[in-house]
This record gives C-alpha cells, sequence and structure tokens, in this order.
C-alpha cells in the first residue's frame, strides 16, 4: 500500500475513494474515525488519509485527482428546461432535476 493523498475533510476523501473505485483502482480511507481524537493527539494526524492498495495505480489515481480537482473551477451552466443557474460540476438541475449537457 502506498499513501496518495490527505484529504482535507471525510466527505471529500469519500468522494475522490469512489471515484477511484468506479475506475478500478482499490483504494481504501485510513484515519476516518480519528478525528474525535483531535485534541488528545495532533490535528495533522487525525486527517483521512486515502490510501492506494497498488502502488502501480499511482500514475492513474494521479490523472483521476487532476480531474476532480480541475472540476472544481467548471463554469455555472443555465438548465436548457427551466433556465436557472447551475454550478458547474452539477449534472442536474437542482431547481427542476433536467439533466445539464
Amino acid at each position: 500500500m502506498i499513501r496518495f493523498r490527505t484529504a482535507a475533510n471525510l466527505p471529500e476523501a469519500h468522494l475522490l475513494k469512489h471515484l477511484l473505485v468506479e475506475a478500478g483502482i482499490p483504494a481504501r480511507i485510513l484515519n476516518e474515525h480519528a478525528q474525535g481524537g483531535t485534541g488528545e493527539l495532533p490535528f495533522t494526524q487525525t486527517w483521512p488519509e486515502l490510501w492506494l492498495e497498488n502502488e502501480r495505480d499511482l500514475v492513474r489515481a494521479d490523472e483521476i485527482l487532476r480531474r476532480f480537482e480541475s472540476g472544481r473551477e467548471l463554469p455555472a451552466r443555465a438548465c436548457p428546461q427551466c433556465g436557472e443557474q447551475n454550478p458547474g460540476s452539477f449534472e442536474l438541475c437542482w431547481k427542476c432535476s433536467t439533466p445539464l449537457e
């Protein structure tokens, strides 16, 4: 196993793990339940960590991480059905649930 990334928070760790597993890259989250120890442990030791089971998957995992991080900066899109503005990362309109192109 090899440590791939320290996540900013637990939801981000789970999202990244899901993206990796979906791409066929076995991954695990360590320190998932360690945040309750903050104060007793140094806070940097309680951050969730994403680990890859196989070091050979590191290059593919880096590419998935780059796409994930670049997706945060997508421009807003108007819904083709109702015209409502949606964040670029949305796949469905938040107002009417119409798929966004």
